[in-house]
Formats: structure tokens, C-alpha cells, sequence
């Protein structure tokens, strides 16, 4: 079965019980943070890092390593200085 979630108003269509890093990953999508003014997203894949934290439906903070994408969701970058 396949999902659709939303980054920054592009929809992009993934696999039922796929995290939403290899949702993000499988459309191209290789950094998706901006912090201490550099790019990123997954390094460690295991939710230890922190490096590829997202907003997910509104709420901050949220691994997309960790997270099992959702039909709907909506996620956006998180800029952190």
C-alpha cells in the first residue's frame, strides 16, 4: 500500500510502514536540517544523532529516522541557528 506526505508543500509518495527518512531519502532528498549553518539529514539511521530531526504535523523535535511515515503527514525543515 502506498502513503503521501507533504514536505514544504511537495507530496511525495512512499510505502506503508517506510520511516519518513526513506520516504525523504527514496525521492532524493539527502539533507532536510539546517543547523549551526550547515545542511542535514540521517547520519546514524538509529535515532542516537539527532541530525535528521523534522516538524511532523506540527510537532518539533521529531526523528525522521525513528518516525514511521504516515498518510498525511505534513513535515517541514527545521532551521536552527
Amino acid at each position: 500500500m502506498s502513503i503521501r506526505i507533504e514536505l514544504d508543500g511537495e507530496t511525495l509518495e512512499g510505502r506503508d510502514g517506510q520511516s519518513i527518512a526513506g520516504v525523504l531519502l527514496a525521492h532524493g532528498h539527502r539533507t532536510w536540517r539546517t543547523a549551526e549553518g550547515g545542511e542535514r539529514g540521517i547520519f546514524c539511521g538509529i535515532g542516537v544523532c539527532q541530525d535528521c530531526v523534522l516538524t511532523v504535523n506540527g510537532v518539533e523535535g521529531v526523528r525522521a529516522c525513528q518516525r514511521t511515515a504516515c498518510d498525511g503527514d505534513v513535515i517541514e525543515r527545521e532551521i536552527r541557528a
